[in-house]
């Protein structure tokens, strides 16, 4: 039995790809910072972190789901601040984690990562600068780290969805979040458990020539 861990496996995709994970016979751990999950720690505690994941045991499938949104306002009004907190969960969150379990993979001569980032990594979305550089971060290292990897058996790839009918949204500027679903040609948001069935897909054994590859799942928006 292969075994996922799930970052931010609390609520939204996180907690929609476990459940469908767990459909398809894989043990999975889920990991968030609050909520009913299997391991409660801020993903930004290096040393927390550590010490939590360490019990783990080995992780086939890797799914960073962990994000934040961050501040929805223009450029010049951001901070500092701002950019050094989204950063940890993004994109420092992702590197821990890859850290912490791919050199196990490669071991073993399998792996799946899947890293969320987002049609805003792609496009830039206005009012969200902080949020869209971080996914673009992803993005970079997915591609880099595919590289990497490419014949070691560790295939490593990330999504980027437009707007999702999240929890995370709750957060987000009511104009932002109209301005973002109103760029999508099929005129909705996307469901989590939409996207947990690509998620599922890119952690499977039927995924064996893609790596360093980004799966927009956009109602249509991506335009590259």
């Amino acid at each position: 039995m292969k075994t996922a861990l799930v970052t931010g496996g609390a609520r939204g995709i996180g907690a929609a790809a476990a459940e469908r994970l767990r459909a398809d016979g894989i043990r999975v751990i889920t990991l968030d910072i609050a909520g009913d999950v299997d391991i409660r720690v801020d993903i930004t505690d290096e040393d927390a972190f550590i010490q939590a994941t360490d019990s783990v045991g080995p992780v086939d499938i890797l799914i960073n789901s962990a994000g934040i949104v961050g501040p929805g306002v223009p450029l010049i009004a951001t901070t500092p601040n701002d950019w050094q907190t989204v950063f940890n969960v993004n994109v420092l969150g992702v590197v821990a984690t890859m850290r912490a379990f791919v050199p196990g993979m490669v071991d073993r001569g399998w792996g799946r990562v899947v890293n969320l980032a987002s049609m805003a990594g792609k496009d830039g979305n206005p009012n969200l600068s902080v949020y869209s550089a971080s996914k673009a971060a992803v993005i970079a290292l997915t591609k880099s780290s595919g590289k990497e990897l490419a014949t070691t058996g560790v295939l490593v790839n990330a999504i980027a969805p437009a707007v999702i009918a999240t929890p995370i949204n709750g957060d987000t500027a009511p104009d932002v979040l109209a301005h973002i679903t109103s760029l999508i040609p099929m005129k909705r948001v996307g469901k989590a458990e939409e996207v947990a069935e690509l998620i599922t897909w890119l952690s499977s054994e039927k995924v064996s020539f893609s790596t360093g590859a980004v799966y927009d799942i956009s109602g249509g928006r991506a335009a590259y």
